[in-house]
């Protein structure tokens, strides 16, 4: 096996951005794409493993960027005001979504007949929006994603979904997560959610060491949530 990365520059609204994308040489012929969305602090290297991870499964990972190149949060409070910045202008984040998915669905590589997309914590809630705007996606993972929906947002969702969630995640709330569910229902959605127990935000990173604040990495969530992955998107991209 040959992993190759190399970055993809596109633009959106006049503004650059910067995508990491990884795939297997060894692959024949193009392979099906699968996004990486970033957690609130920005495109960090988790996600760039991610994106390999993926490529050693023979699809085409790509850790996509919607903060601008080169831009990464300073510390917490700078990464929730880059978060809630694009969470208040939903149309904005969309734009920037739809310019990333449509830069890696241009990459030689990809098939962008067979595309997907994860994300991780606010990445989560990315591609869920990328599914409630149907921006054509296969199917999208959301690990310990944000749930809440854009205010107005309606209409029939053909986007298959599945939520890798923590029950105790202070960030989605079993309210939260009962709205979710009945949004998905009124949109007519393919949908699943696997709640893991006694498992709080972050669940994936093994970073993340504070569960009096409601961030922890649980080993086997992580596992678990990543077999699940892998066996959705078997489904959804047959591959």
């Amino acid at each position: 096996m040959s992993i190759q990365t190399r970055a993809l520059d596109y633009h959106c609204q006049g503004d650059s951005f910067e995508a990491f994308v990884a795939w297997n040489d060894e692959v024949s012929g193009e392979a099906p794409v699968v996004l990486v969305a970033h957690a609130f602090r920005g495109r960090e290297q988790f996600e760039c493993d991610k994106a390999v991870a993926l490529a050693e499964r023979g699809y085409v990972g790509v850790a996509i960027d919607v903060y601008g190149k080169g831009v990464q949060a300073k510390d917490k409070e700078h990464a929730f005001a880059l978060m809630n910045a694009l969470k208040d202008d939903r149309d904005l984040l969309e734009a920037r979504l739809r310019a990333a998915k449509d830069a890696a669905a241009a990459c030689e590589e990809a098939d962008a007949s067979r595309m997907a997309a994860i994300g991780f914590c606010f990445g989560g809630l990315c591609v869920l929006d990328m599914a409630r705007a149907g921006m054509g996606l296969a199917g999208v993972i959301s690990f310990h994603g944000l749930l809440d929906a854009p205010s107005g947002q309606s209409g029939h969702i053909d986007t298959r979904i599945l939520v890798e969630h923590g029950w105790d995640d202070p960030m989605a709330t079993p309210d939260t997560v009962l709205s979710f569910a009945e949004e998905m229902k009124a949109a007519g959605a393919d949908w699943q959610l696997h709640a893991h127990g006694d498992t709080v935000h972050s669940f994936t990173n093994p970073a993340a060491d504070d569960r009096a604040g409601g961030t922890a990495y649980d080993k086997a969530a992580d596992r678990r949530s990543w077999q699940s992955m892998q066996a959705f998107l078997s489904e959804v991209l047959g591959a």
